[in-house]
């Protein structure tokens, strides 16, 4: 089945060169030029990818906008940032507001390319059929890798991919310290280590908002994160 990627970006020649770029690997590839186009888009049929501008036309942060409102209809969503602004408050604010992947346009076409092959992989992945005991239970918390789907004291926590993956890497072994080399690696994902920082801090809010007392992802300063809930 051919894979859908929405482009929502204001400049027709860069968006383009994303689109024959993409269409080249063979996905199915739709335009939108600013935000409200491609939110009546989506109320329609949403896209397997967003990869979202975060200045669309007289939007200042209309990429901002469209993220928050796309994750609260659709939280497991892949949805990249690629934009002209790389200053650390805005990639720190994509990545609170859910994207999976925050990409400055100076990237070289293969490796945007390769980032976006590599996001797929995480979502077959996850959608692969597991065996019973690949269902992760770890006390209150219940991890369906092929459902993609967490559960905290039977209540839904809605985690990106990225999420998922980061906890998945840090419940699967209680205890032990992971780096954020060796979260990025579970999470087949290329992060700064601000950018793991905002994903961890926005873990434990999701948490948090189901849970007050929730405490289960403790920080090892200086060498990373460890999951210290039961067993």
């Amino acid at each position: 089945m051919q894979r859908h990627i929405a482009i929502v970006e204001d400049e027709p020649a860069i968006a383009a060169n994303y689109r024959d770029a993409f269409q080249r690997l063979g996905y199915k590839v739709s335009h939108y030029p600013d935000r409200p186009s491609a939110m009546d888009a989506f109320a329609q049929r949403l896209p397997d990818l967003a990869v979202i501008d975060v200045g669309l036309g007289d939007e200042v942060e209309g990429g901002f906008d469209l993220c928050r409102e796309l994750r609260s209809r659709a939280p497991e969503l892949p949805i990249v940032f690629l934009t002209a602004r790389n200053d650390d408050f805005d990639v720190i604010s994509g990545l609170r507001l859910g994207a999976d992947d925050y990409l400055t346009k100076d990237i070289s076409q293969a490796q945007m390319l390769a980032r976006i092959v590599a996001l797929f992989r995480r979502v077959d992945a996850l959608r692969r059929p597991v065996a019973a005991e690949e269902v992760l239970e770890r006390g209150p918390l219940s991890l369906n890798m092929a459902r993609m789907s967490a559960l905290w004291r039977d209540q839904p926590l809605e985690l990106t991919i990225t999420e998922l993956w980061i906890l998945h890497a840090l419940a699967k072994h209680p205890g032990h310290v992971k780096n954020r080399q060796q979260l990025m690696d579970a999470a087949n994902v290329v992060l700064d280590d601000n950018t793991i920082t905002s994903h961890i801090k926005r873990i434990r809010r999701k948490f948090a908002a189901l849970d007050p007392e929730f405490n289960a992802i403790e920080t090892a300063y200086g060498m990373g994160y460890r999951w210290h809930g039961e067993a």
